[in-house]
């Protein structure tokens, strides 16, 4: 009797801590968003969850959520990038240049767009840290810097803000394969990759040194300094991820409609940073998380096709965004205090 009245009690502890430990997880919040708009569009609307809207709305947003888990790492780490969006253009652009105007073979253009990518996040990374001024002026000077170069040496180059890719250049099909094919029922495979890139942003935040790192950076980077975390690198890091990750959303939209335009992408780094505080994120760094902003960018889409789907006005889309977003922010602000309560 004595040694079995331990293990009952032990169960229930373990059950409320399991439970207490869910209610804490940031992406809780985004969790329970995601089922009640589910829910409602199926309620609402025709088909909602039929293959065809389910391509509808995870397409579009693998490459939001691809982003948006990107930028939650950065926001995690306790920085923001405004250039994001501008960026996706940018590449897109020069891959096209690249080809069609300079004729190199398609894989040297992506090589080279990549090596861009890589010198932007280095760029951003290395000014926020040098200059000490907050990411967001830093990132949105950058913003402006590629938007005018994309534009003017475009428009120099080519004399024109569209560039058409051929169809018979070496080497496109393997491009088209890896990056524009649709290998499951109309699901793209830039699903696959959010998928992939969304279990292995996880796995780095919660099983590795690097993801507490992360979260140092972001909580008190002073304090992370002094225990001997490399929080320069890891910011820097975090800026290179971004810019490559705008690298593959560019190929996939460069190659799969067979053309770039410079105008792609402005605008949309808000919707990442939306997309990343509706999965949990927090504006002032040191808590979020991966998976939460991947089903944040989730969420996104399915109210953007759910109001299509229900052929009401789009006009009410941002009405939705602003519920969401302030919801999710007072929902993230509830849980992040109610788990420093329980950590004190």
């Amino acid at each position: 009797m004595t040694a079995d009245a331990p293990s009952v009690t032990d169960d229930r502890l373990l059950r409320a801590g399991l439970l207490k430990k869910t209610l804490s997880r940031p992406e809780f919040g985004s969790i329970i968003g995601a089922i009640a708009v589910f829910v409602f569009f199926s309620l609402f609307t025709e088909n909602f969850f039929s293959v065809k809207a389910v391509s509808a709305y995870t397409n579009p947003g693998s490459t939001l959520g691809i982003m948006s888990v990107a930028i939650a790492l950065l926001m995690i780490g306790g920085e923001f990038d405004l250039s994001s969006g501008v960026l996706i253009g940018g590449l897109g652009i020069t891959t096209a240049l690249l080809i069609q105007n300079a004729g190199a073979p398609v894989w040297l253009a992506m090589l080279l767009s990549l090596v861009l990518a890589v010198g932007v996040g280095v760029f951003n990374g290395i000014m926020v840290i040098k200059t000490k001024l907050p990411s967001f002026i830093v990132t949105l000077g950058t913003y402006f810097i590629l938007q005018g170069a994309g534009l003017g040496f475009t428009r120099l180059i080519s004399g024109q803000t569209t560039i058409y890719l051929s169809k018979e250049l070496a080497g496109h099909d393997i491009a088209k394969i890896l990056f524009a094919s649709a290998p499951l029922i109309g699901i793209r495979i830039p699903v696959f990759y959010w998928l992939v890139i969304t279990a292995l942003a996880t796995f780095v935040l919660l099983r590795s040194k690097y993801g507490n790192w992360i979260f140092s950076a972001g909580g008190n980077a002073a304090a992370a300094r002094a225990v001997g975390v490399p929080v320069n690198k890891v910011k820097i890091a975090l800026f290179v991820n971004v810019s490559v990750s705008a690298w593959l959303v560019a190929m996939f939209n460069t190659l799969r409609f067979q053309s770039a335009q410079i105008g792609i992408g402005v605008g949309l780094e808000f919707e990442f940073i939306i997309a990343a505080v509706i999965g949990g994120c927090l504006l002032t760094g040191g808590y979020g998380s991966a998976i939460g902003a991947a089903i944040g960018a989730l969420i996104f889409e399915m109210v953007r096709q759910g109001l299509a789907f229900g052929r009401w006005d789009a006009d009410w889309f941002k009405l939705f965004l602003g519920v969401m977003l302030l919801g999710a922010a007072l929902l993230n602000q509830f849980v992040r205090i109610r788990a420093e309560k329980a950590r004190s």
